[in-house]
């Protein structure tokens, strides 16, 4: 298997991952390399969480190290600092080869199962491998065991895992508030939450360097505006108070108007 071309794995895999399916072992294949690659993501995407044969897991892991590689591996030396320990970085969060990456997870904790979805935790599943959705599965079975069967992961209390593909080490996921209608104090505070906790399970961890992506800001409509000043508020207090915690905390966006959103945020607040 370690012979195989990039090619062979794609198309090795999109049988395996149809063969695993049982409403979709007739899906016929496109012949195209972006048409197969559809196909593989999909497949993942809605694949509920199990064991898996371990060749087609090896296989999985050489493609999916080649396709980050192709893309390109981003380290924090490519990163320059927007303010002392800050940076602020445009671009595809499975990217950076950092300690750890936050992921903007639901309530269930088992990654996106829509296919293809741009969200980013779609993205993070995708590219890590389906071992990703396994362990959170694993972990939310404990959990459930110990507060019930009706468990769900509160907001702003974070969850690690191994990141398994992807260049970071660790992923950290958390659930951000959800905003219904009117933003109140209280959605404000847990957003600042989702930062500090997230920043106290790294220094926990010995995790010196986390990227964070926009918490709440997408589905969960959170004001981006307001998100901005929240997140980079709260990490200039955590990093003040944990004076040598860190080395890096990266503020991933991936729009140009959130890029341009906290540019003039420290623009405003530069000490």
């Amino acid at each position: 298997m370690d012979s195989m071309s990039q090619n062979q794995r794609l198309e090795y895999l999109v049988n395996a991952f149809k063969a695993d399916s049982a409403e979709y072992k007739g899906l016929p294949t496109p012949p195209g390399t972006e048409g197969r690659r559809r196909v593989l993501r999909s497949l993942m995407n809605i694949r509920m969480p199990g064991r898996m044969d371990d060749t087609v897991l090896s296989v999985q892991d050489a493609y999916l190290q080649e396709r980050i590689r192709e893309n390109g591996i981003v380290t924090l030396s490519d990163i320059p600092p927007i303010e002392g320990l800050i940076s602020l970085w445009q671009g595809d969060i499975t990217r950076l080869a950092v300690d750890a990456i936050v992921n903007a997870a639901n309530s269930q904790m088992l990654g996106c199962f829509v296919p293809m979805h741009t969200c980013i935790d779609n993205c993070i599943h995708t590219f890590a491998g389906v071992q990703l959705r396994a362990e959170c599965d694993r972990q939310m079975r404990l959990l459930r065991a110990k507060f019930g069967e009706d468990y769900e992961q509160p907001t702003a209390v974070p969850m690690l895992t191994d990141a398994y593909n992807l260049p970071a080490k660790k992923v950290i996921h958390i659930v951000g508030p959800i905003v219904y209608g009117e933003l109140t104090p209280a959605l404000e505070q847990d957003l600042a939450d989702c930062y500090a906790r997230t920043l106290d399970l790294c220094a926990e961890n010995g995790l010196r360097s986390v990227a964070f992506c926009c918490i709440s800001t997408g589905v969960f409509h959170f004001p981006p505006e307001r998100a901005a000043e929240i997140a980079v508020t709260t990490v200039r207090q955590w990093l003040s108070a944990h004076d040598g915690a860190m080395d890096r905390v990266i503020f991933n966006v991936f729009s140009d108007k959130d890029r341009d959103l906290y540019e003039q945020y420290f623009k405003q607040t530069k000490a």
